[in-house]
């Protein structure tokens, strides 16, 4: 495979496993397409093509041509310049290293966070939620992120990859997208009664049982193991996380438990006080099941996948 190819893999898997579904994603897409149509000439020099094939713009290919032939891989949650300092340590040792893959977006793609946030609404709208309400919820929120990502030295990791001529990219989305199907579509077949049951579920999987030696395996955060469930969500994709007025609303959904990667604090008191449990996963525990999905295709074809940086390499095939 070729760097390009890697990254259509990459996204194809998102789309496939979007929680809104794939017309959903496919309708972005031509909103993107009718957009880039509509803008002048001296504005579409500003427009990210990408987007036009791409719905996740936190998911890109940083640096390198996407024609470069890969056979062995460096992959961690966070790659920064230390990462790309590795890779570069690695090739000196004689180690074939072709491509470097982030979870974590780093570039343009991480200034891009914030636009995939807009599926949260989408997915809200699945769970009940009118679409009018939802949005309203997220625009705050997203435009608090966007704020948020304008201050950084965003190409830290990107001018290191150009420097020492790595190529690079970073699957976001896609990765989150993967997890959350894998997790949703387990817990709803288990039907688990008890929060206790959903966490026995967890730990039966090897990202989360390797986490759990170090505590930093499913944890109950609202709640207690004892409670019932009521309806399960697994809320681990959209960029970041979310309002906290939308506890209230999945609240009145019918959402009973929330399974997340991590949760901030304002967040957890806002679900305590609309009675919605939440389930933290773990947050490296997720990400790595996520990438491992998709690396697992990697595999398949005969790449060589060297981890770091937080990624627990387990292979499914």
């Amino acid at each position: 495979m070729n760097v390009g190819q890697i990254y259509e893999l990459a996204v194809e898997n998102g789309i496939n496993n979007d929680p809104r579904g794939r017309k959903e994603v496919e309708k972005s897409l031509k909103k993107a397409e009718k957009s880039y149509a509509e803008l002048k000439v001296d504005e579409k020099k500003e427009f990210d093509v990408e987007k036009l094939k791409n719905p996740y713009s936190d998911t890109r290919i940083l640096y390198g041509k996407p024609e470069t032939e890969v056979r062995k891989v460096l992959v961690g949650i966070d790659i920064e310049v230390g990462e790309i300092l590795i890779a570069d340590r690695l090739r000196e040792k004689g180690e074939q290293v072709d491509l470097v893959i982030a979870h974590h977006p780093e570039g343009s793609a991480l200034i891009g966070l914030h636009q995939v946030m807009g599926m949260q609404s989408d997915i809200m709208q699945t769970l009940g939620v009118p679409i009018s309400v939802a949005e309203g919820i997220m625009v705050s929120r997203i435009s608090e992120v966007k704020r948020g990502l304008l201050p950084l030295n965003y190409n830290k990791a990107v001018d290191a990859a150009r420097l020492f001529d790595i190529p690079l990219m970073c699957i976001h989305t896609p990765a989150d997208n993967m997890v959350t199907s894998y997790l949703q579509k387990l817990i709803d077949k288990k039907e688990p009664e008890t929060l206790e049951d959903v966490i026995k579920a967890l730990k039966e999987i090897p990202e989360y049982s390797e986490a759990a030696k170090s505590g930093a395996g499913p944890t109950v955060v609202v709640g207690d193991k004892g409670r019932r469930t009521g309806k399960v969500f697994v809320d681990m994709t959209g960029g970041t996380s979310g309002s906290e007025d939308a506890f209230a609303k999945l609240s009145q959904a019918g959402v009973g438990t929330i399974v997340g990667m991590h949760i901030g604090e304002k967040h957890r008191k806002e679900a305590e006080k609309n009675h919605i449990n939440v389930i933290i996963a773990g947050h490296m525990a997720s990400d790595s099941l996520g990438m491992n999905l998709i690396l697992d295709e990697l595999a398949r074809q005969g790449i060589e996948i060297i981890s770091c940086s937080g990624l627990t390499r387990y292979s499914r095939i």
